[in-house]
């Protein structure tokens, strides 16, 4: 059987000024090493796509992070400077392909900025700067130009008793690595939450009653896929649920009765 094949958005990028469409090649990464996959990065148009004809040429979706922020306006709130930088090209193009993929029992691992769509998707909100929150921590990356120590693992979370993502990496305290400084504020209804940071942050969801594997994650495992067994953990699931979608996809030939 060939390879399963996932999508992943694309983010906008100018660079040298020209405009590039893009992804960490972290997720990238881990995709192949970590789910056993093909990546297939879908471009990031404000207008065009056609979902369905997307997702009708893959067998899962991997949602990554980005450096960009949800835009404000799609959960009714204004938006300021202090609130970006944005990337509506990735907003148009991942919250719809997220509604569609759900809608479709396609396999889903949203990181990230990912989990901030999905909750968006569903109809959640965040907040931004939730280091001026009162009583919250400073979630936000180190200032360091040294991506073992920015991504480094020194955050605990609290993964819930019998939620799906504890039937994947076990439940109680594991320790991550979550860089953000925007949040989930009010969950979208079709969404369980599944872990905290001990600042009651929400660090992981899933969808309820979603018809595969649907999981995100605020933190990054996609950066220690091979040496850190809770985001090897994280994306062999993920691998495992998009090769049964992608099995049963295939049209066995009926055999005809000896005659």
């Amino acid at each position: 059987m060939p390879k399963p094949v996932v999508a992943i958005p694309a983010d906008i990028r100018e660079i040298e000024g020209n405009v590039w469409q893009a992804t960490p090649n972290q997720y990238v990464r881990a995709a192949v090493k970590g789910a056993g996959v093909i990546p297939f990065l879908v471009p990031a148009l404000e207008s065009g796509h056609d979902f369905d004809e997307i997702l009708d040429r893959v067998d899962g979706l991997l949602v990554s992070g980005s450096r960009t922020n949800v835009h404000p306006s799609y959960w009714g709130s204004e938006a300021t400077e202090a609130d970006g930088p944005f990337d509506l090209a990735r907003d148009a193009t991942a919250l719809p392909l997220i509604k569609r993929a759900l809608e479709r029992g396609i396999p889903l691992l949203a990181i990230c900025r990912g989990l901030q769509e999905l909750n968006v998707a569903l109809g959640g909100t965040l907040a931004n700067e939730i280091q001026e929150i009162p009583g919250n921590w400073d979630h936000r990356k180190p200032n360091t130009t040294d991506l073992d120590e920015a991504y480094g693992i020194r955050q605990d979370v609290i993964v819930r008793e019998g939620s799906c993502l504890a039937s994947v990496i076990g439940a109680g305290t594991v320790r991550v690595n979550s860089l953000h400084r925007q949040a989930i504020s009010a969950t979208a209804p079709q969404l369980a939450v599944e872990a905290l940071a001990e600042d009651g942050t929400i660090e992981a969801v899933s969808v309820i009653g979603s018809k595969a594997f649907a999981v995100g994650v605020q933190w990054h495992p996609e950066y220690w896929v091979g040496s850190d067994e809770p985001s090897n953990k994280l994306f062999a699931a993920f691998g495992e649920a998009v090769r049964a979608y992608a099995d049963s996809k295939v049209v066995r030939p009926v055999r005809q009765a000896a005659g």
